[in-house]
């Protein structure tokens, strides 16, 4: 009897060490949302345009500076979850929409519906972006399926080559049907141009981070592979198709409104995993919060670095994040 109440107790006492662990609001986790709130009032008063010496300065700072600001909170969110949930179900950490060739496949979902509707809305380009991102994602998915080498490395390459191809049909439809600025205003992706009226499909973000969140357990269970997720009683196949879906929609939201946003979705998920391990629930919220304040970061940058000039977002995010990536690169060989 005293073993056993000696085995109750401590099992009692390890109860509330595990749920200290799980816990969302940590101590930490306060300090980041907090210096992303504080990333978030730079943002709002930093800009060329004077705000506080201009007559028209307080409308102008609710035309562009709040959506905008409210564009890159949702945006770096977006990109980041759709990043850790794709490395959840491939098993790899050096996926993510940019080296899956995703973000190609909504590029030229935009250059159909350019093709098909000469003045496209905002809603129709968002679904051609979102249709085929999730076609290109099923496509990469269906290659991985028929591939028995599986290293951590062919999986990438297999998805920057497929994207590669696909791009290179977008520039040539372009060229062919002289639509080659559309594709070159997307390649770039900015935030200069966002302001009210044209942010606003950006909370959708919101509806896919609750879905995420109720099927976190099953993601989570996927990502252990086909035969265990099986085996545990998760219709496997059904959870990649339904991954694939909430990829797709926020990449192709985000490729429409914002255009490509590199890297995003392999700094962030990896940063975390690498401190949190990998269960999707409890690293969801820390993923969110601190894409926000990686892309808020890097528009801080573009907005300041040449001033009055403002350099594309994507082109400090694609920086970083290609020395992130290398780092990764070198990492796994030293644990190897």
């Amino acid at each position: 009897m005293l073993k056993k109440r000696k085995r109750i107790s401590g099992a009692e006492t390890s109860q509330p060490q595990t749920y200290n662990q799980n816990r969302i609001w940590t101590k930490p986790f306060i300090l980041a949302v907090i210096a992303v709130f504080a990333l978030g009032l730079i943002s709002l008063f930093t800009g060329v345009y004077d705000i506080f010496g201009q007559a028209d300065g307080l409308k102008m700072f609710f035309i562009t500076r709040i959506p905008r600001t409210v564009a890159l909170m949702l945006t770096g969110a977006a990109m980041s979850m759709s990043g850790l949930v794709m490395q959840l179900i491939t098993q790899n950490r050096l996926v993510e929409s940019t080296t899956t060739g995703t973000i190609e496949w909504a590029g030229l979902g935009l250059v159909f519906v350019y093709l098909v509707v000469p003045a496209p809305s905002l809603v129709q380009r968002m679904t051609g972006a979102i249709v085929f991102s999730f076609v290109g994602t099923m496509i990469f998915f269906l290659f991985l399926r028929r591939i028995k080498l599986r290293s951590s490395l062919i999986v990438p390459i297999i998805g920057i080559m497929l994207g590669a191809v696909v791009s290179a049909i977008s520039t040539f439809i372009g060229l062919a049907f002289q639509m080659t600025q559309n594709i070159e205003s997307w390649f770039v992706g900015s935030f200069a141009s966002v302001q009210v009226g044209r942010y606003e499909y950006l909370w959708l973000i919101v509806v896919v981070t609750i879905i995420i969140f109720i099927f976190a357990d099953r993601l989570t269970l996927a990502g252990l592979g086909e035969d265990i997720a099986t085996s545990l009683g998760v219709n496997y196949n059904m959870i990649v198709i339904l991954a694939t879906g909430l990829i797709s929609f926020a990449v192709g939201i985000v490729a429409a409104v914002i255009g490509n946003l590199p890297f995003l979705g392999l700094i962030v998920p990896n940063i975390v995993s690498m401190y949190r391990g990998d269960d999707l629930r409890s690293n969801l919220p820390w993923v969110c919060v601190l894409g926000m304040g990686t892309i808020t970061v890097c528009d801080i940058i573009s907005r300041t670095i040449i001033m009055p000039f403002e350099v594309p977002v994507s082109l400090i995010l694609g920086t970083v994040g290609a020395v992130v990536f290398i780092i990764i690169l070198l990492r796994q060989r030293r644990l190897r």
